[in-house]
């Protein structure tokens, strides 16, 4: 817990930020004179005009008036002074908000593919939504609760210490470290079932995004009912959790009443043993009365604070574990950026797995020269796809090296070798947005001349001008609303606007039908020409045309050269070659 707030608290003091600090220190000096005002007017003028009536002088009329206007008067102040505390210091909260939400999405987006494959999405927004929100809260209650309450706790042990001796301040002190012990005794105990509350909400949320995002899927299976009934367990476990976390609320609300309420009637008790002896008058029995019900409000809330403190610390905590995450693929220190000048890619003994113990790639050598297209094919799980996210340096090789021009890219700024790659990957995912915007995410500050340049060259400019809204078109979730081979040809018009000179197209036909492919495949090969192109393909039929085909083969290169040489050879490829014949005479003799 101290470590979190120590990392919490810069936040609080923003470095280089001269306006927010004042800002700061100006919210700290209006908490002073609030309590400044409400333990020193507000119940001073009150007890004064009981004395005053108690005298039973009729001649002090105005007087009295007069005192308990400045009662109204003092009250209004401290209401006044709370309320610009929190006008000054609204900013200063947001602020620290805004710089931390966008340091841990910053890092998000740094972290590996490994850590957002093996997280679920909805998880992670949910701890950085709850990570968030408790900044703000933390900055209020930390500043403009304990802080005020202590300052109020030495003003009123003054005045009982000074007005009516040692034993009030005893008891007061008594009272106080009670309340605080039982209270921090019961919110621990709560907090245990608070986070249990938390890990069944986030299992629900988590669980509700994966269904959702996976609606085809859930349609396909018509498995409706089963995804409703994992979602309702998930609810009725949290809603189990919910029950218990409030009814030991309620148990900590009796225990923390009874203990104010002991200290209210002893305290009051004594002064009244006091005014039977003469030593104190009717008005220092309000008086007490007053400065402990002023006490209690806040030491009331001192139960919600501590519990808002400690959620406030877990959140933070796990979203500060976030940030403590290490990125695994990491720019060499001062790396260079890298410099394209022909687009000459090879794989030099590539050695590399997910999983230590279970190896993918198991040495390749692959030379793709420059201006030229390689083709890579072979079964299932052979580490094709692997080779692109390796170029796309999205994990690091545990062997050999991939160099672009001879430059190893584990060697120069990923930002430079990304912006000179560009992929149409298998499945297009689309961001819930316009059409327009999903082709113009291929390079920022694109025209829409430009964004209308590449849809033609992806040949989807017709189908976009005859939609109704045009380029404004939404695509809707993951770009549900457009078919597979619109998804294709938006991704294609992305990278054209990108303009890379090395271009991986990986399976980007293999989810398409044969007439949608045909028509995609000419696109594809009219963009292939200068580039340095790799195409990943499982359907033989979409690389006859590339210049080299590489077959891979439990990791490994197992055959290589021109389709014709391959197709002599009467090796892998040969047999993959008629397997997938044989397939397409079947299906068209079954249509």
């Amino acid at each position: 817990m101290i470590a979190t707030l120590r990392r919490f608290l810069p936040y609080l003091w923003p470095q280089g930020q001269a306006g927010l600090k004042l800002r700061v220190v100006g919210a700290l000096l209006l908490v002073v004179l609030s309590k400044l005002v409400q333990v020193y007017g507000a119940p001073f003028a009150l007890q004064n005009a009981i004395d005053t009536m108690s005298a039973g002088s009729r001649d002090a009329l105005w007087l009295v008036v007069a005192l308990i206007v400045g009662y109204a008067a003092a009250r209004f102040g401290a209401t006044l002074f709370d309320n610009l505390r929190n006008m000054v210091f609204e900013r200063v909260g947001q602020d620290a908000a805004r710089r931390l939400s966008g340091a841990v999405f910053r890092h998000l987006h740094g972290l590996s593919l490994r850590f957002h494959l093996e997280r679920r999405t909805g998880a992670v927004t949910k701890v950085v939504e709850r990570g968030t929100k408790s900044i703000d809260t933390m900055l209020y209650f930390l500043l403009f609760n304990i802080a005020p309450t202590v300052l109020e706790l030495a003003l009123v042990l003054g005045i009982f210490g000074i007005r009516f001796g040692g034993w009030l301040v005893v008891g007061t002190v008594v009272m106080v470290a009670a309340y605080i012990l039982f209270t921090r005794w019961v919110t621990d105990w709560r907090n245990a079932l608070r986070e249990r509350m938390n890990d069944l909400d986030t299992g629900a949320v988590a669980h509700a995004v994966d269904s959702l995002l996976n609606f085809e899927t859930v349609k396909y299976f018509g498995a409706e009912g089963r995804e409703a009934e994992r979602y309702e367990r998930a609810v009725a476990a949290y809603a189990t959790a919910a029950v218990r976390s409030e009814n030991s609320l309620a148990l900590l609300n009796i225990g923390q009443a009874l203990i104010t309420g002991v200290m209210l009637a002893g305290g009051m008790a004594l002064v009244v043993f006091g005014w039977a002896s003469g030593r104190f008058s009717p008005g220092d029995v309000v008086l007490v009365s007053t400065l402990l019900t002023q006490l209690f409000r806040p030491l009331d809330l001192l139960g919600m604070v501590y519990r808002t403190i400690r959620q406030g610390v877990t959140d933070m905590g796990a979203m500060f574990d976030l940030i403590d995450t290490p990125t695994e693929v990491r720019d060499a220190p001062e790396a260079p950026a890298l410099a394209v000048s022909h687009g000459h890619v090879r794989f030099e003994n590539v050695r590399f797995g997910y999983d230590p113990e279970r190896p993918i790639l198991k040495g390749i050598d692959i030379d793709v020269p420059a201006g030229t297209t390689l083709a890579v094919v072979g079964p299932s799980g052979a580490g094709k796809s692997t080779l692109a996210r390796l170029l796309f340096r999205f994990y690091d090789p545990t062997g050999g090296r991939i160099t672009i021009d001879g430059q190893d890219i584990a060697r120069v700024r990923q930002d430079s070798l990304r912006a000179a790659i560009g992929i149409v990957p298998q499945d297009t995912v689309l961001f819930n947005d316009t059409v327009g915007y999903n082709i113009a995410y291929g390079r920022a500050g694109a025209t829409a001349e430009e964004i209308a340049a590449a849809a033609r060259g992806a040949a989807i400019a017709p189908f976009i001008e005859s939609l109704p809204d045009g380029y404004d078109t939404r695509v809707g979730e993951r770009g549900l609303k457009l078919s597979g081979g619109e998804k294709q040809r938006v991704a294609i018009a992305r990278t054209l606007l990108k303009n890379p000179p090395v271009l991986i197209l990986d399976e980007a036909t293999s989810a398409l039908d044969s007439r949608t492919e045909a028509e995609i495949l000419s696109t594809l090969e009219a963009i292939e020409q200068g580039r340095t192109t790799i195409v990943i393909a499982h359907r033989l039929s979409t690389v006859v045309h590339a210049d080299r085909i590489v077959v891979l083969e439990a990791g490994q290169v197992v055959e290589s050269g021109t389709h014709a040489e391959l197709l002599r050879k009467g090796g892998v490829y040969a047999e993959m070659w008629a397997r997938q014949a044989a397939e397409r005479e079947e299906a068209l003799a079954a249509a």
